[in-house]
This record gives structure tokens, C-alpha cells and sequence, in this order.
């Protein structure tokens, strides 16, 4: 199966080990040093309709992803990382 970084955005991140819903990918990570993905993005939900916020954006390096699938991808959730929303 072929993929682009664009379709990945479509895609459900789910923990494969207690079935815990992330959301859809909304980044990803890259090394232009080595052209690969260092990590996919799952950006933080927002509290009350985002008045109070966004939790903290969850981060799954390459090696926690488990499988891909036609519209979600299977992941190690004990590898992922909090990192808060960086403001531009």
C-alpha cells in the first residue's frame, strides 16, 4: 500500500494495546538529512470548544507505529510523547 504525507491526515491514530482513540494526524515529523519520517503528530483536543485551550500535543515516534490500515493507523501509545502546542 502506497501513502502519501497528504492522505495521512485522514488517518485515525488508535493504541493498539487499549484501543484509546487519539484523533487524525495532523503533522508529521521529518530528518531531510536522511529523507525519512521521524514522527507523526496528533494535535491536542480542545476544551470547551477552545475557549480553555488545547491539550498537549501527542507524539508518536516512527518506531511506535505498529501498522497502517486504509483509514487508521495502530500504534504503541507507552512510546508517545506530551509536547505542548508551539505558538508562531
Amino acid at each position: 500500500m502506497v501513502c502519501r504525507i497528504a492522505e495521512l491526515q485522514y488517518k485515525e491514530v488508535i493504541d493498539i494495546s487499549d484501543g484509546t482513540r487519539y484523533g487524525f494526524v495532523e503533522d508529521v515529523e521529518l530528518d531531510p538529512e536522511r529523507g525519512a519520517i521521524e514522527s507523526i503528530v496528533v494535535g491536542g483536543r480542545s476544551r470547551l470548544f477552545g475557549l480553555l485551550g488545547r491539550d498537549p500535543d501527542q507524539v508518536f515516534p516512527w518506531p511506535s507505529i505498529k501498522r497502517f490500515g486504509e483509514d487508521i493507523i495502530l500504534v504503541d501509545g507507552k512510546e508517545a510523547r506530551r509536547r505542548d502546542r508551539v505558538r508562531r
